[in-house]
């Protein structure tokens, strides 16, 4: 057995077992520390005492002591394969009551001491340097002994006597390279054992006389023979096998890594046909010389499946269709010839018995089996990694297979043309393996009628025709690695429940698929280049929703591919608003505002006449800031005038011929826009000041009044600075009545000032006139503290 083969081997049996331990370990905790391949020259000290499980193979510890392992009353399983150790004293594991699992193989071991108190599962101590077969009297005692791993050089009967009471699973036995020399053909006689394997020493020709026929042995496996140098061909192996026949509960054998001439491949072959083994399989195999065997006897065999893999030969002018005759004509139920170079098979001679075919990774043409109409039997037909290439000749090949209910036609180079027309498959099929090839979307309308199961990942289908027909038996459909951009849903696969479509250039998957597939049990769709958008959502919904035993690979394989700011994301955490994807939605909340509010503007503007009063809000913010910049001192300036007159021009003749005169007489201090106003400031600025230069503020009101837009200027500054200085300072005085209906929608303010305060009247009986004055004096009488300064006239 090759390095490669045993450290595969050991690694099988040490994944059982660590499984089936695992399942025993329901109440305890389990704990596994791995230090293989790191570089110890030592058992580490620093280990958990909770270690059930320690693997510290493929290092370089030399020597195993008791305190490596006296800590560790837990530990199970201790794996140690593949290090440096000579000497082991078994003793050190007396205080290990738990161990169950001991694998010593591939040391330098030479020698060992043992120890009553162990009581293993699994002890292996193959592959190591002993000479005698390294078995203790103790060893007796380990009732519980499924697995032993034996090497020497040297086989005594006496040895295997003091196990022969134990019912072991599974022997190995390593031969070294100097076993043969004193031979003791009965060594093993008294094995008591189910599975035998016994590995002879590699490269050396088979001279041995070993008698392998141990009668428990139910499962023998025999590697490393090599018989290419003798005289007489493989006579010594050829007696060895002989022997099997004695042994009645034998039915598998196995050779692995045989080197043979052709005739002693078939001498084999015929002699373990007239034995009780039912199952042959013949491993890594290399023929040499030229085939003088033709005539192989069928008859009288227990043989129900061949299998010979791996094979190699260096003659090229073989009659290769002996080779192919033979084979064909088995009477037995399974047949495998894998990786053996074949280039053709040919069609039984005769109705076969044929079950099973498996003529995977060979050299196999469209030609194979064309007309054959002698497999009417065969159920499994496996063609896997050949060289076929058009779907039409399978199909024509299928056709006298009435039986076949599994095809396996993967890893070929198969295309189909819908030009040919040929497309009667066999009507037993309902698994087809089509996968790996390079067939289109042209397949789905050449496929069994009555298919169950369709494999056919990783070919270049872009897209399920929508006019295909009659796959309403299909339950499982594997699509994956193909270049589908849509997710497929079940109008034409109405029986579908299972579906692999990982691997597309899926990105918006529809979220009618689960409406459209009611009964998917099953879905794989991750690893697609998603686009994260707002048609992603309710797909997203949808494959969340659903349980994770149908979406098997959800969440870890759904991934945002695009935007980029997304990429890598999973899905489920991909989120985004109903508002920026309902565009309906979008349009209402940006456009419902926006018309609520123009219009709020709009009757703002139409009557309240918003524009002129913001205006104003302006002018009177520039005029309050400039005048933050006055010094303190003028800022703090006692009033200089009693009243600022506001009128309309078309009224000034009243007011200078009946108001000034009426006042001024009283030493009244009139502000008047034609005399006090300021030149080179602004209108506002002088209309401001002069309001806050003043006690009170007097306003003529008539209907030239409310025509005047000046007058609305300085009733509005004079009502803002009512609010602002907190003062009664307004005086309306009603020169003509005017009516509600005449004064403009824009001065509301005046509507609201003539509602809400009490005005003077100027009265037309010249009778009234004096108490008019005299209210109108009392109302802006008092003492100015500071003398009026000159304001010079500026002409409005």
């Amino acid at each position: 057995m090759t390095k490669k083969n045993s450290s595969i081997f050991h690694f099988a049996i040490i994944f059982i077992l660590i499984l089936e331990i695992r399942t025993q370990l329901s109440d305890e905790s389990e704990f596994l520390i791995d230090r293989s391949k790191t570089g110890l020259t030592y058992v580490p000290r620093d280990l958990s005492l909770e270690t059930t499980i320690l693997d510290i193979s493929h290092n370089y510890i030399s020597e195993l002591q008791m305190p490596d392992t006296l800590s560790l009353s837990k530990l199970k399983i201790l794996i140690i394969s593949h290090n440096r150790i000579q000497y082991l004293d078994l003793s050190v594991f007396q205080f290990n009551h738990k161990l169950e699992y001991l694998d010593l193989s591939h040391n330098n071991l030479e020698t060992i001491s043992c120890h009553p108190t162990l009581n293993l599962k699994h002890l292996d101590l193959s592959f190591n340097a002993f000479g005698a077969l390294p078995i203790c009297q103790e060893f007796g005692n380990m009732s519980q002994l499924e697995f032993l791993g034996l090497s020497a050089t040297q086989l005594q009967k006496s040895s295997v006597q003091l196990i022969a009471h134990l019912h072991i699973g599974k022997v190995l036995l390593v031969l070294g390279d100097t076993y043969g020399e004193r031979e003791d053909a009965e060594s093993l006689q008294d094995l008591n054992t189910q599975s035998l394997h016994i590995v002879f020493p590699t490269g050396k020709e088979f001279h041995f006389i070993l008698d392998v026929s141990v009668s428990t042995t139910v499962s023998l496996e025999l590697s490393n023979v090599k018989c290419v140098l003798d005289d007489n061909g493989c006579s010594y192996f050829e007696n060895v096998l002989s022997k099997l026949q004695k042994n009645s509960r034998l039915s598998n054998l196995t050779l692995n890594n045989i080197e043979i001439t052709w005739n002693s491949f078939l001498t084999i072959l015929q002699l373990v046909w007239r034995t009780n083994i039912e199952y042959f399989s013949i491993s890594n195999v290399k023929l040499q010389g030229y085939l003088g065997f033709t005539d192989f006897d069928y008859s009288d065999t227990s043989l129900k499946a061949l299998s010979i893999h791996k094979v190699v030969h260096d003659v090229f002018s073989l009659p290769q269709g002996s080779i192919y005759k033979i084979l064909s004509n088995m009477n037995i139920q399974h047949l495998t010839v894998s990786a053996a170079h074949m280039v053709h098979m040919v069609c039984p001679s005769q109705a076969s018995p044929f079950l099973y075919l498996n003529f995977s990774s060979n050299l196999l043409t469209d030609m194979v089996f064309k007309n054959c109409t002698n497999l009417a039997n065969l159920k499994t037909l496996i063609l896997q990694k050949n060289q076929l290439k058009e779907l039409a000749n399978v199909v024509h090949m299928t056709q006298e297979m009435k039986s076949l209910q599994q095809l396996d036609v993967s890893q070929n180079s198969l295309i189909y043309d819908e030009s040919e027309g040929n497309c009667s498959w066999a009507g037993s099929i309902v698994v087809l393996n089509l996968s790996s090839n390079i067939l289109t979307d042209s397949v789905f309308r050449c496929l069994p009628p009555r298919i169950k199961v369709l494999d056919l990942h990783n070919n270049r289908i872009r897209s399920i025709p929508k006019d295909v027909t009659g796959l309403g038996t299909l339950q499982e459909l594997n699509l994956a690695s193909n270049s589908l951009a849509h997710l497929p849903g079940c109008g034409i696969f109405s029986g579908l429940s299972i579906l692999i479509i990982d691997y597309n250039s899926i990105s918006n998957p529809s979220a009618d698929f689960f409406q459209s597939c009611q009964k998917i049990r099953s879905l794989k769709a991750g690893n697609n280049p998603f686009q994260c958008s707002c048609e992603l959502r309710e797909f997203i919904q949808s494959v969340g929703q659903v349980s994770s035993e149908v979406a098997e690979d959800w969440p870890d394989s759904y991934k945002c591919d695009y935007p980029e700011s997304y990429k890598g994301a999973l899905l489920k955490d991909f989120h985004v608003s109903e508002l920026s994807c309902n565009t309906a939605l979008l349009i209402v909340t940006i456009v419902v505002p926006g018309l609520v509010l123009a219009v709020t503007v709009t009757v703002l503007c139409i009557y309240l006449d918003l524009p002129w009063y913001l205006r104003m809000v302006c002018l009177w913010t520039q005029t309050r800031r400039r005048a933050r910049n006055v010094p303190l001192e003028e800022l703090q300036r006692t009033l200089q005038f009693h009243a600022f007159i506001s009128y309309s021009g078309h009224d000034s003749a009243w007011v200078k011929n009946e108001l000034i005169p009426n006042l001024e007489k009283e030493n009244i201090r009139i502000c008047l826009h034609e005399r006090n106003f300021v030149a080179g400031k602004s209108i506002v600025e002088n209309i401001i000041n002069c309001i806050e230069k003043s006690y009170k503020s007097i306003f003529i009101l008539s209907p030239n009044f409310v025509q005047s837009e000046w007058c609305h200027y300085e009733l509005y500054f004079a009502h803002h600075n009512l609010f602002h200085e907190g003062s009664n300072n307004l005086i309306l005085i009603l020169l003509d009545p005017i009516p509600q209906y005449s004064i403009p929608n824009s001065y509301h303010k005046l509507r609201a000032l003539m509602a809400q305060r009490t005005y003077l009247e100027w009265p037309k009986e010249k009778s009234k006139r004096g108490l008019f004055w005299a209210n109108l004096r009392a109302s802006i009488n008092i003492k100015l503290m500071g003398k009026a300064a000159e304001i010079s006239y500026t002409e409005i």
